[in-house]
């Protein structure tokens, strides 16, 4: 029972959970509750209600109805959440679930879209239909067809890659389906993301439009996200855990940003410099937040901020965790040099 990052899980308690990493507990899928059944729900399936949750949301909900689905994570020594393997009904692939929509007669407005982003990148980047999905609400059958957006899945670090460097070789073509951001989204999530300041408007629009992960076909918001295929997928669970060590401030080359729109983000450094916090052998950042994922390109110095972490296994190594709260209040992931005309 294999599950990665992008899977839902569907449980015998009929509850949606999300995948949220690629190495599990032996007894669990480590996920996090997305949707629970409500007669009042706004989501219908098979006759049906249900409520998507917030995260306050889920914990409150497990705590009160199945505490069983929370666990004192050893790897991160908080309280995380995941379906037990022994309540799993199924894990709901992204790729089988696109090819079913490729096989619908009549797919609706929105599942239209998801093939016009699929045909798109199978054509224009020759990236092949079984390194493709779709995840977010349309995985379960969970969407409305009139606002839904749709988190299209690229399967392989490097086929990832690709796709975003097609879709920047589009975005601005009057001619092709798949479109850049207007302003006006930007503006809306620059004010959702940023709470201290530490990017500028004018800063955030700018690192956003050029990371190419996100754009509008036929009036609806797509994302181009990334998962590992299974043989980019090493380690055991519980290999490695990790120490709080305090905040740290550092200045970097980035030597490795291939896995810098993964779940999480990572950059791997070179040159680093300690600016604030203790002298220790830092060797990577790792994003928890969209806000820094695909932040900085290889060979670019860099500015970042966050937790630092002890990170003990065969090799013990630390890292710079951006993202450990919601607004990441003091922490980032910027340019050294970044200047907008």
């Amino acid at each position: 029972m294999r599950a990665r990052v992008r899977d839902f899980i569907y449980t015998k308690d009929d509850l949606f959970l999300a995948t949220t990493t690629y190495l599990h507990p032996h007894d669990r899928i480590q996920s996090f509750l997305r949707y629970i059944p409500d007669p009042k729900g706004e989501r219908s399936l098979n006759g049906s209600r249900y409520t998507k949750v917030d995260s306050q949301q889920a914990y409150t909900f497990l705590e009160r109805n199945y505490p069983d689905y929370l666990f004192d994570c050893q790897v991160t020594r908080v309280k995380m959440m995941g379906a037990p393997r022994d309540r799993v009904e199924k894990i709901l692939s992204p790729v089988d679930r696109l090819q079913e929509i490729f096989e619908l007669s009549s797919p609706d407005e929105l599942l239209l879209k998801v093939i016009k982003v699929a045909e798109t990148f199978i054509d224009e980047a020759g990236i092949k239909m079984k390194h493709l999905g779709i995840s977010g609400s349309i995985l379960p059958r969970l969407y409305d067809p009139r606002v839904s957006d749709i988190d299209f899945v690229v399967y392989g670090l490097k086929n990832h890659r690709k796709a975003m460097e097609t879709f920047e070789s589009m975005k601005n073509d009057p001619k092709s389906h798949l479109k850049a951001i207007e302003d006006g989204y930007w503006a809306k999530l620059y004010a959702k993301r940023i709470k201290d300041g530490t990017l500028s408007y004018d800063e955030f629009r700018w690192y956003e439009n050029r990371k190419n992960n996100r754009g509008v076909v036929d009036g609806t918001l797509f994302d181009i996200l990334a998962t590992r295929e299974w043989n980019e997928i090493s380690g055991t669970y519980g290999n490695e855990t990790y120490q709080p060590c305090g905040t740290i401030a550092i200045e970097a080359t980035v030597s490795d940003a291939l896995a810098a729109f993964d779940n999480p983000a990572v950059y791997q450094l070179e040159d680093v410099q300690i600016l604030e916090g203790p002298d220790v052998p830092l060797r990577e950042v790792a994003s928890y937040t969209h806000t820094y994922s695909g932040q900085a390109r290889e060979g670019e110095r860099i500015l970042a901020r966050g937790k630092l972490e002890k990170v003990m296994g065969k090799k013990t190594h630390y890292r710079l965790i951006v993202g450990t709260t919601r607004e990441s209040l003091g922490e980032y992931v910027k340019l050294k040099d970044l200047k907008i005309a």
